[in-house]
């Protein structure tokens, strides 16, 4: 054995003192001691400051509050908080599909694959996207454009649901929900100075990722504003008007549409789209089209027809020159499976060097989680009608689309009968995004805490009833109407206890404000009656 004596220099004695928790907390409790810290509120990035999320806002924050104060035996009015702020289906109560959970399962722990408890379907899917894995594993990083079979996948099921319009999976880019591809074509798009600088057309009211984004990115934001009188419908010459007033201070470039629409749950009429891609070509415009409720459409007036397929109807002249984005995410249509963060999004018609860039774009983030991309797989890739999993899966998605049908349809009912409160039908979508009345004595006070009229309304609801909806405000809305949205995921019993619930505080609130009860008229908040609205 050998022995071996140390001498600790002045550096090392430093080191000691430095790094001994009780002399380095004694050190730093002295004031005097404390530097500057390098970021604070007057150094952050103001875009950052500038960003603004409604669906994660402040009365989400609050509903935590109530929420753990509930846990903690704090007496309120209620006895639980129903969040319908957000659509995230799984936190509602919305059981996972078995099929997708089976195959990612099984790509995530491949002895599964032994097992006799998984149907060979499933297991036949898990072999192939395990087969495109590094080490066929789903730990490994895969391609920044995602797992070639997925994208495959994807173009296939593109190609059957347009009836035959060709899908190139070399087009087909992964990511990490709908929201990483918006943003990664919105990074590509924006660009000048002064009235260089690219506007985004967006929808008014708009899913908040969209404004969000543009704060971030500094890029221009140019509202259009949706017809509430005519169940939301877009109307081309809106569009035209917003794209004019914007040429003078900013360069239009990119026109967002969401289809079906979050927050107004409508869907465009394939006319509707046609004369979107008309105008997109005659100005130039770069379309993005954020398609991710495909499979959510409830009325039989209403069918989906994607961007895609339209464009490739209105003739070559324009397929071959109409620059298109269209986004999908496994969050939503009947999975629901938010927490995987799947999606995918075709780009057609982007000058070959821009697509080079886009792929070191994407490149920088290595790659979108590759259990999502197995979850994107399963679901463009379902159980076939010969397959052993086909009986139970069809079983489980007609069940989670009626059932949202049927509760897009009591929503909508169930509004409609409460005095000041007038609701378009939810042809789509998740959420309803009813139009209140909100007397002027509350809208004085609202003006007097500097909150919008629709927050107060919100909070009221939150603080006596434990529902947690989102002010009209932070979607967009027009000058002098009041709005919220609210999902329609939670089960049809407590859909019904939150609608009933709603009820009974609205008629509340316009008693406690001293108006009659109103009708509210497509123009707002102008016309009052004595009878329930139409």
């Amino acid at each position: 054995l050998c022995c071996f004596t140390f001498t600790l220099g002045p550096t090392e004695q430093y080191g000691l003192k430095r790094f001994s928790t009780a002399e380095a907390t004694v050190e730093t409790s002295d004031p005097a001691r404390m530097r500057e810290k390098t970021l604070t509120m007057a150094t952050l990035n103001p875009q950052v400051k500038a960003v603004e999320y409604a669906v994660r806002g402040p009365i989400v924050i609050k509903a935590g509050d109530i929420e753990r104060g509930l846990q903690q035996g704090v007496k309120q009015p209620f006895t639980e908080v129903i969040k319908a702020n957000i659509g995230d289906a799984h936190a509602m109560g919305q059981q996972p599909i078995t099929f997708v959970r089976q195959v990612v399962a099984l790509c995530c722990f491949p002895e599964l694959l032994d097992s006799p408890t998984f149907p060979d379907d499933a297991k036949q899917r898990a072999q192939r996207i395990l087969q495109d894995c590094g080490g066929r594993s789903l730990g490994s990083y895969s391609a920044s454009q995602g797992v070639e079979c997925v994208r495959k996948d994807i173009a296939d099921y593109i190609t059957h649901r347009d009836q035959g319009v060709p899908s190139d999976w070399n087009n087909i880019y992964l990511t990490t929900g709908a929201s990483d591809g918006i943003m990664s074509i919105l990074k590509l798009l924006v660009s000048g100075q002064g009235r260089s600088r690219t506007g985004v057309m967006i929808p008014i009211p708009q899913y908040p990722l969209y404004s969000a984004a543009i704060s971030e990115l500094e890029a221009v934001r140019i509202n259009y504003y949706l017809d509430e009188a005519n169940c939301w419908a877009l109307d081309i010459e809106e569009l035209q008007r917003a794209y004019l007033t914007a040429k003078e201070h900013c360069q239009p470039k990119v026109l967002c549409i969401i289809n079906p629409g979050n927050p107004t749950g409508q869907v465009q009429s394939k006319k509707c789209i046609e004369e979107v891609l008309h105008f997109a070509y005659e100005e130039n415009l770069f379309v993005m089209a954020d398609e991710v409720y495909q499979d959510n459409v409830y009325s039989s007036d209403c069918q989906f027809h994607s961007f895609k397929k339209v464009l490739y109807e209105m003739g070559p002249e324009y397929f071959n020159n109409v620059e298109l984005a269209s986004f999908h995410s496994t969050s939503k249509g009947y999975t629901g499976e938010c927490g995987f963060r799947g999606g995918y999004m075709e780009v057609l018609n982007m000058d070959t060097q821009v697509m080079a860039q886009l792929v070191k774009l994407l490149s920088v983030r290595l790659c979108p989680p590759v259990s999502g991309q197995a979850a994107m797989d399963v679901i463009v890739n379902p159980p076939r009608e010969h397959e052993p999993s086909y009986a139970q899966f069809t079983k489980e998605k007609s069940s989670v689309l009626d059932a949202l049908a049927h509760k897009a349809s009591l929503t909508e009912q169930i509004l409609n009968s409460v005095p000041g409160i007038k609701c378009n039908p939810v042809q789509g979508a998740m959420y309803a995004f009813p139009q209140i009345f909100i007397p002027p004595p509350a809208i004085q006070e609202a003006q007097s805490l500097s909150m919008a009229p629709d927050m107060l309304y919100c909070l009221k609801l939150l603080e006596e009833t434990g529902i947690c909806v989102v002010p009209g405000s932070g979607f967009g809305q027009k000058e002098g109407t009041y709005h919220f949205r609210m999902t329609i995921l939670p089960s049809p019993e407590k859909l019904k206890v939150l609608l009933e619930k709603l009820k009974e505080f609205h008629l509340r609130f316009l008693e406690e404000y001293s108006q009659p009860e109103p009708q509210i008229t497509s123009q707002g908040q102008h016309r009052e009656m004595s009878k329930q609205p139409d």
